[in-house]
């Protein structure tokens, strides 16, 4: 897809992603050149630079690929401390960073993951931008 004329309601935006994640879709981009998942989708390919970027459903499964543990949160989150953060490999090949629904000591590169969808708290409509604020949360699940 190379059209340039892109609006909030493209999947190849935040607003369109999220949009999407909202009704259950979890969409990513792939380009064309190199076949490069872009998770979330942009217009270019960050791999290759191409603006050939088709989008295309994501299998919500996948492995944690890298994890750390959240001690020193902002102040709205500092009742959640400590949280696993994980950058997952999902099972189409893209990456996504989320928060992983398990304590950090639980938690191992390889793992399986699955990501759920859900509404942000009041502490996450809280410190989210005004345009964020209805945007839905995604966190992985162990499987």
């Amino acid at each position: 897809m190379t059209d340039e004329s892109l609006d909030a309601s493209d999947p190849r935006t935040l607003p369109g992603f999220f949009d999407a994640l909202a009704d259950g879709d979890l969409l990513g981009g792939v380009c064309a050149d190199c076949g490069q998942v872009l998770l979330p989708p942009r217009p270019a390919c960050y791999a290759c630079g191409s603006r050939d970027v088709d989008v295309e459903p994501q299998s919500p499964v996948g492995a944690v690929f890298s994890y750390t543990a959240v001690h020193t949160p902002p102040p709205a989150f500092a009742a959640d401390a400590p949280y696993t953060i994980a950058v997952v490999e999902l099972a189409d090949g893209g990456r996504l960073l989320g928060r992983v629904d398990a304590d950090y000591d639980d938690v191992s590169i390889g793992d399986p993951v699955e990501l759920a969808v859900r509404e942000p708290t009041a502490a996450e409509r809280e410190v989210a931008l005004d345009y964020e604020r209805d945007w839905p949360i995604h966190v992985f699940e162990p499987r």
